[in-house]
């Protein structure tokens, strides 16, 4: 059975081109089987929009709540050192409190490292007001803050940003 040229190259243009609907259809079947593992795995990009945005919220509050930020935002003229104490410990727990819901979108390490940044603050805070008479001048307080943070290099909130960065680039 002679085959005219003519007809080899249809069987050839046809095998071709049943060749190339088979890989379009695989890599459809491919990227259907991806999209449901996504799904089933909670990953998509709304997720990953919520948690950087979290993360975002949570590093601000960590650069919020470092000692020499709290202190400048803080005037402290006209205080007492108990009360630039209560207005510092208080600014710093309501910030932690408009951002207590971002925990559900970290793992929960990192929220236990943003509230421990909290209390520990609060402690140093405290610690540091209770070397002051009480009815002191509250810039004295606002001062020996500003000296231990520039003394000492333990500034838990460095640590905290460090790993809020690095879980960000996780999902990045």
């Amino acid at each position: 059975m002679n085959l005219s040229e003519g007809t080899v190259q249809n069987i050839i243009f046809g095998a071709i081109f049943l060749f190339f609907i088979g890989i379009a259809w695989l890599l459809a079947e491919f990227k259907g089987m991806k999209d449901e593992i996504k799904e089933r795995l909670g990953i998509n990009n709304e997720t990953i929009k919520l948690k950087l945005q979290a993360l975002e919220r949570l590093t601000l509050f960590a650069e919020r709540a470092s000692i020499k930020n709290l202190v400048s935002r803080t005037p402290a003229d006209g205080m007492t050192v108990v009360g630039l104490q209560i207005v510092l410990c208080d600014a710093l727990r309501s910030e932690y409190e408009y951002n207590v819901s971002q925990q559900i979108y970290v793992v929960p390490l990192m929220w236990k490292a943003v509230g421990n940044l909290k209390e520990q603050t609060i402690f140093i805070i405290n610690q540091i007001a209770a070397t002051l008479p009480p009815n002191a001048n509250g810039v004295e307080l606002s001062k020996r803050l500003l000296e231990y943070v520039a003394t000492t290099n333990s500034d838990l909130n460095t640590v905290v940003l460090t790993a809020l960065q690095f879980e960000a680039k996780q999902l990045l």
